[in-house]
Formats: C-alpha cells, sequence, structure tokens
C-alpha cells in the first residue's frame, strides 16, 4: 500500500515517440501533492497496463501498486494523470509550451479513474482514441476554423463552381450527432441493437456521406462500407451475409438493385438538415476490448469472384489515428492546411487522410468530382486557400503533363506544402519532371489492410523519393531470396526485401488476414537504399517466375512500353507466370490496325530487351496481344489492371502461343 499519495507514471511506447523516451513529467506538473515516477515502457508493459495488471519497473527497481490505464494524446502529445484527492474522480492535464519534436500544445483528455489507498483498485472502460474521440476535441479546439468546404453549383446547370461553402467543426459535430439521433431511432426500430454490423452502400464523395458514416458509428453501429457498384449486387448480399449484417442503408442511385435485398433497406438522407426532435442521443460507444470490430472494409481486388472482408478492430482504428497525425504535420503551424478530397471516404485511403486532417484541424475541400479540372484546382487555390493537394497518381499526372503548357498551373504547384499522391508509383518522366520544377512531392504507400505504411522523405534533396515506415509501427522487410555467398557479383535483384507487418505492430490487420506465422505478408518488395529508406520495386506479383523459375520484373517492361508508345497504348500489362517468356498485353489507343501496332512496340522496345536476360525478353509479336480499351480486368478502387485476373482470362490465348499452362 502507498500511504497518504499514490503514484503515478506516465507510459510511453519509444516507437511512438521518438526521442520522448524517459521524460520527466515533474517538469511539467507540479504540485504538492504529487509524486511522479518515469519510465520507459515496451509493447508488452502497455499491454499490462491495459490489462490493468502490476508491472514492476525495473529502472527504478519499484512497483506499481495503484495501476492506472495511461494514455496519449493525438501523436506525440503526451496524455498523463497527476494524483488525484483521496477520492478519485476525472483529472485533466494541460500539455503547456512544446515538446522536444515541436508539437503544438493541447489539452489531454483523461481517462476516468477509480481507486482508494487500501491497495485496490479498478480502471474505467477502456478509451481508444476513434476517429469520433478526435472529433470530439478538436470540435471545441478549433471553434471557428472550416472543417470542410463544399461546392454549391451554379444554378445553370453547368458544373461551374459559384460558391464553396464552409461548415466549422461545432457544425460537423453537431451534424453527426443529429445523424447518430437519426440512425440510433430508426434502426432500434428495426429491432438492431448496438453493435450491429449495417451495410453502408454509398458514393463516398460527399459531405452527407461522410454524416451518414459518423453517424451510424456514432450511434454505435459498425459499418460495413460499399462504395461502388459491383457487377452483380448479389456479390454485395453474399458480403453482408459473410459479415452478419442485418440491414443496409444505401444511397438512391442504388436503389434500382436493392429490392431484392434479403435486409430491411433505408435510403440514406440527402440533406444535412433532419428533424430529430424528440429524438434522443446516444451515450459514446463504449469499447470492451480493442478486438471489437469498429468497421468493415473490403479489398479493392476480388478473389474467388468476390472481395474480401476486411474487418477493423478499435487497436488497428487507434493505430491509423496514430499514423494519420504523423503524416498530415503541417508545415506551418500558424495557419490552417487547406487540402482535398483524396476517394471515397468509403475507402481507406480518404479516411486515413480525413483522420490526419482532423487532427490538426485542417479543412478539407470536396471537389465537384475525383476527377476534378485543373481550372477547379486553381478555383480551390484561389478560393478555398488549397496548399497541400492530395490525389492519386492517375489523377495528379494529369495535373503534371497539363501544367507544362499552363505556367499557372504550374505555379500553383509549385506553391503547395506538399503534393502527395499515392495508389501507384508515378511514371518515371512525370516524376522527374515534377522534381526538376520544384514541385515538393510526397509518396504516401499503403493498402486497405494497412492504411498508409510508408512515407517518402519528400523535400528537394537526392534522398527525397526514399520511403521510410512511418512512426510508431514495427515492419519487417524480409529478403525475398536467400543471398548467394559463392560470387562476388551481387544480384540487385537478389536483394529484394517484402515488406512485413509484425505482429506486435499495433496496425496490423484482423487476424483473418494474416499469414500462419502471425505476420501480415503484403507482397510488396523494396530495396534498401540506405539504412531505413527503401524504394519500391513493385509487389510480389509483379514479378513472375519465368518456366526455368528465374524472376522477371514486369513493372520495368510496362514501364518501358508506356514511355516509348505512350501515343499507340492507353494502357498495358505484362503476364506469363511459368511461362518460358513474358506476354504484354496491351489496349490501343484508337483506331490502330493490330498487327502494324504489334511491330511498332516491338521495335520500340528493341534496344530495352537487348539489354535483358532472355527469359526476360519480349522479341515477338506472338507475344504481344492487343485488346479493346477497357478490356482488362481492374481493381474496383484505383482502377489498377489485376495481373492473375489478366492470366486466367485469357489463358486459352497464352496456351495456343507457349503450347501448354503452367
Amino acid at each position: 500500500m502507498i500511504a497518504n499519495k499514490l503514484k503515478y507514471c506516465l507510459a510511453a511506447e519509444t516507437a511512438t515517440f521518438p526521442g520522448l523516451r524517459n521524460i520527466d513529467i515533474r517538469q511539467l506538473v507540479s504540485a504538492s501533492n504529487v509524486s511522479v515516477l518515469t519510465a520507459s515502457y515496451d509493447g508488452a508493459a502497455l499491454n499490462a497496463i491495459r490489462a490493468s495488471k502490476p508491472i514492476q519497473i525495473s529502472a527504478l527497481g519499484t512497483y506499481i501498486v495503484q495501476l492506472l490505464y495511461l494514455r496519449h494524446a493525438a501523436g506525440p502529445l503526451i496524455r498523463g494523470v497527476v494524483a488525484p484527492p483521496a477520492s478519485v474522480s476525472f483529472v485533466w492535464m494541460t500539455v503547456p509550451g512544446r515538446l522536444a519534436t515541436g508539437y503544438p500544445p493541447n489539452i489531454a483528455f483523461m481517462t476516468p479513474i477509480s481507486s482508494n489507498l487500501d491497495g485496490h483498485s479498478s480502471t474505467a472502460p477502456m478509451v481508444y482514441r476513434t476517429h469520433l474521440t478526435v472529433l470530439e476535441e478538436v470540435s471545441s479546439l478549433y471553434p471557428s476554423r472550416p472543417v470542410f468546404k463544399v461546392p454549391r453549383l451554379a444554378s445553370d446547370g453547368s458544373e461551374q463552381v459559384e460558391q464553396w461553402l464552409s461548415i466549422s467543426y461545432p457544425q460537423f459535430k453537431a451534424d453527426v450527432e443529429a445523424y447518430a439521433k437519426y440512425w440510433a431511432h430508426a434502426l432500434q426500430a428495426d429491432g438492431l441493437p448496438v453493435g450491429t454490423v449495417i451495410g453502408t452502400w454509398l458514393g463516398g464523395m460527399t459531405y452527407l456521406d461522410v454524416l451518414h458514416i459518423y453517424g451510424l458509428t456514432r450511434a454505435g453501429y459498425v459499418p460495413q462500407l460499399f462504395s461502388l457498384r459491383l457487377p452483380n449486387p448479389d456479390v454485395v448480399y453474399e458480403l453482408l451475409h459473410k459479415a452478419g449484417a442485418k440491414a443496409l442503408v444505401y444511397d438512391r442511385s442504388f436503389g434500382d438493385v436493392v429490392s431484392s435485398c434479403p435486409l430491411p433497406t433505408h435510403m440514406a438522407l440527402e440533406s444535412a438538415i433532419v428533424d430529430v426532435s424528440g429524438y434522443p442521443l446516444p451515450s459514446m460507444p463504449q469499447v470492451a476490448s480493442g478486438d471489437d470490430i469498429a468497421m468493415i472494409f473490403h479489398t479493392s481486388g476480388s478473389t474467388s469472384g468476390s472481395p474480401k472482408l476486411v474487418p477493423c478492430n478499435y487497436t488497428w482504428l487507434e493505430a491509423m489515428i496514430t499514423k494519420a497525425f504523423h503524416s498530415t504535420v503541417p508545415n506551418n503551424a500558424a495557419r490552417q492546411d487547406v487540402t482535398t478530397w483524396l476517394g471515397s471516404v468509403c475507402h481507406i485511403g480518404q479516411n486515413f487522410m480525413f483522420w490526419g486532417s482532423l487532427q490538426h484541424g485542417s479543412c478539407t475541400i470536396q471537389p465537384t468530382k475525383i476527377t476534378f479540372s485543373s481550372d477547379e484546382l486553381l478555383d480551390m487555390v484561389a478560393r478555398c486557400g488549397l496548399n497541400r493537394l492530395n490525389q492519386f497518381a492517375t489523377f495528379l499526372v494529369a495535373q503534371l503533363r497539363a501544367s507544362r503548357s499552363n505556367p499557372k498551373l504550374l505555379n500553383a504547384l509549385r506553391g503547395m506544402d506538399e503534393v502527395l499522391y499515392s495508389g501507384l508509383a508515378l511514371p518515371r518522366e512525370d516524376e522527374e519532371w515534377a522534381y526538376q520544377n520544384q514541385i515538393l512531392l510526397k509518396n504516401l504507400f499503403g493498402n486497405t489492410e494497412c492504411g498508409a505504411m510508408l512515407l517518402s522523405i519528400g523535400g528537394k534533396e537526392a534522398n527525397a523519393r526514399h520511403l521510410r515506415p512511418i512512426e510508431s509501427t514495427r515492419y519487417g522487410f524480409f529478403l525475398v531470396s536467400p543471398q548467394s555467398t559463392e560470387t562476388a557479383h551481387v544480384d540487385a535483384n537478389s536483394q529484394l526485401r517484402e515488406l512485413v507487418i509484425l505482429a506486435e505492430s499495433p496496425d496490423c490487420p484482423h487476424s483473418s488476414l494474416r499469414a500462419s506465422d502471425g505476420h501480415y505478408h503484403t507482397g510488396d518488395l523494396f530495396l534498401e537504399v540506405s539504412p531505413g529508406c527503401y524504394v519500391s520495386r513493385g509487389r510480389d506479383d509483379d514479378w513472375i517466375k519465368s518456366q526455368n523459375s528465374l524472376r522477371c520484373d514486369t513493372k520495368a517492361i510496362e514501364d518501358n512500353v508506356r514511355a516509348t508508345c505512350g501515343d499507340l497504348i492507353s494502357d498495358c500489362i505484362v503476364v506469363g507466370n511459368g511461362r518460358p517468356s513474358p506476354a504484354l498485353f496491351v489496349e490501343a489507343k484508337g483506331d490502330i490496325d493490330e498487327a502494324t501496332l504489334k511491330k511498332d512496340i516491338i521495335r520500340r522496345t528493341r534496344h530495352f530487351h537487348a539489354r535483358r536476360y532472355l527469359h526476360e525478353r519480349i522479341t515477338s509479336t506472338s507475344l504481344v496481344f492487343v485488346v479493346p480499351k477497357g478490356t482488362l480486368p481492374r481493381t474496383a478502387t484505383k482502377g489498377n489492371i489485376r495481373r492473375r485476373a489478366v492470366e486466367e482470362a485469357f489463358r486459352l490465348q497464352l496456351d495456343a502461343v507457349f503450347g501448354s499452362s503452367f
């Protein structure tokens, strides 16, 4: 028993707080009735804290008798607890000034504590940081800032933006709470209790879509998020069944296909103004365990004809909140960042970016469409103060190429604090041109299962494009092939490493998605160019193995074809796993004679292939397959051509050329 006063400790994971190890919070808290211990904990110790178990602080040789659950605020902001009076209730503390890493001051929201001085103690339900707790915090921190700017189109029916309407942080919170009241009332009338999975089939590109998702979670339900029309609504119904969903909320545009839905359906509201008078506001969702599911996404590609479920628990969600904070730190804390919608809020990419922007009090612009024009981009700069551009690489390329002949657009891109892209690598030519013209690129590397994982260094130095793991993560980069010691020659391909999300990393996805070793193997390959810095070498399935098990870099071939034949083709993909050599599929651009197109491709790429191993070469027109534009199967979200699906779809044609299939 500790007499007279309690002792508390600041618990911080060193991976989350680089440079803040062994901070003495006596420098931050001074009170005669407070006794503070400091120590650094590893992951196991933090888990023990969460489980309310006594921990020995070996560095101090002291046992924590009165154990509290101590948490951190957004990213590196410290969340601690000071000793309360004899009767413990809620304790708050303000972190004054800036800490070592330069983050702004903030209020640390405390966990409620229950205890006494008899050596017996209990802790309140665990509080995880989520998009909802962040919204609770920032709505009061930034009462006058806009969180969204949404377009009001001209009354003449054109796509011209007449006005960009601002939605403040407090208004957003109020709208979310109104939607929470609405959905709690509607779903409880269906007999659906809190915690039920609710299918949510929305476009994902509007403020109202955000309100539906946040409103459902604020009401205590688990949204299962769909955004795009699937070829057959039966696939949606199968996924709803797999997730145990009990109802479906759908956008009006999907109304013609939900009549056969086996679940109760509700059409999504079409106004931010909703009459919920007399409806009570549900209490904030309580999380009993970090393994509880917060929301469900889906993979953007299909396996056996259907996307896979990606269940996201609260431990994972909190890790996303932390990573998002690190990925969106403003360059200038004295002004508000203004950024753009990345993609559908029914997918992880836009959620991740918004979770980061929200924590920093930034503003997100809802464009008229995801493929917004250069004129609209310039309008967002002029009227909304856009200073950080977020786009998928495919759409950013269009802006970069337009800026070559548009000085005003080029100056706008140069003036951005950051031009962030994701989804795909930029074509080498466009990337080089952007760097040569002082456009500050940032590459955010991620996937649905893990959110963002790596972020490029950025800036203007030679290492600007090198990728590094985002803070607070624990990743492995495992060699794909064993290294040979029999020769002094080092083959760069033998140095390829697969990015693996370790089981102890807080962002390691749901157990149903992990490998038998407990880790999550991304299939993404990298070369380590300096300690802790990497360059992407494509996905594992970008490297096919030939008939004699030699590896072939398909991405390099594709990049060369796009660079040399961009005026002839709209897109391409290389296949040939288990074949004697690779084969090339191209979607022709315009009305071009097939035989002539094949000859032109072989002629233009001959020099490139002359420098490659025999098993990597495409030197015959018989290995080039021409198909109409839009024929090759793609992922639903990013539009990436799916290599394995192409091989399956065109197996007979490949067999006819090679004689047999692998």
